[in-house]
């Protein structure tokens, strides 16, 4: 069963958010406020970890940033009020995977789990010669979320893996935006695109040191992947 760290301060929210996961097969541990969330989760073993942003005693932001230095590769999904936009920016610029706004579903809320748990179980299978690219001086492996050269090593998020998996896909062809989005986050809106923009820049930092991988951006289109 697998295992969720909910974090909502709102007792009414988090009674009938836990209620219906639970109902759904999920083993949900709900805290009121960042901080004993976080003294759980250096504890205990999670799959996944869902984060209002505004908390007491530690906002959803900083836990982020604390449970992606222990563990970069846990899907980190942000529950996000619809008046604050810029929260789903913030969110994933500290390390969050996605987000979902409130007032949510719950049945949206199960098809965004389950689309991260589902990606941890694949992991799970045995694919040695699968999901693996040379780049440059690099190997990029998908299952592992590891992008790796002699002298580097950097451990991805499930996002970014997604993403530069895409740009593999499709190298040297021009990719437009909406239809990483699409296939991606399986939705295409505007802040959904800044958070695409989040996780280019990411990625070009982290291969900054190879000139021969270029993520160019096409101007009104998308983006061009070459190496």
């Amino acid at each position: 069963m697998p295992k969720i760290l909910y974090v909502e301060d709102d007792p009414n929210l988090g009674f009938v958010t836990k209620d219906n996961l639970e109902m759904e097969g999920y083993d949900i541990v709900h805290f009121q406020d960042g901080k004993e969330a976080w003294k759980s989760f250096s504890k205990e073993k999670y799959d996944l970890c869902l984060l209002d942003v505004m908390l007491p005693e530690l906002d959803g932001f900083s836990l982020a940033e604390k449970i992606r230095k222990q563990n970069q590769q846990i899907p980190i999904i942000f529950l996000t009020a619809k008046s604050m936009q810029e929260d789903r920016i913030a969110g994933l610029k500290v390390g969050g995977d996605d987000y979902v706004t409130k007032p949510f579903s719950i049945e949206e809320l199960t098809l965004r789990i389950k689309v991260f748990l589902k990606r941890k179980d694949i992991n799970k299978v045995d694919t040695d010669t699968q999901g693996k690219w040379e780049l440059g001086n690099y190997e990029f492996n998908y299952n592992q979320l590891s992008l790796k050269s002699e002298n580097k090593a950097e451990q991805l998020t499930h996002r970014e893996a997604e993403v530069l998996k895409y740009l593999c896909e499709r190298k040297n062809e021009v990719i437009k935006r909406d239809e990483i989005l699409t296939a991606i986050w399986g939705r295409d809106d505007y802040f959904l695109g800044r958070s695409l923009d989040v996780f280019i820049t990411r990625l070009r930092k982290m291969l900054a040191d190879e000139p021969r991988i270029k993520i160019e951006n096409v101007h009104g289109i998308g983006f061009r992947f070459s190496c």
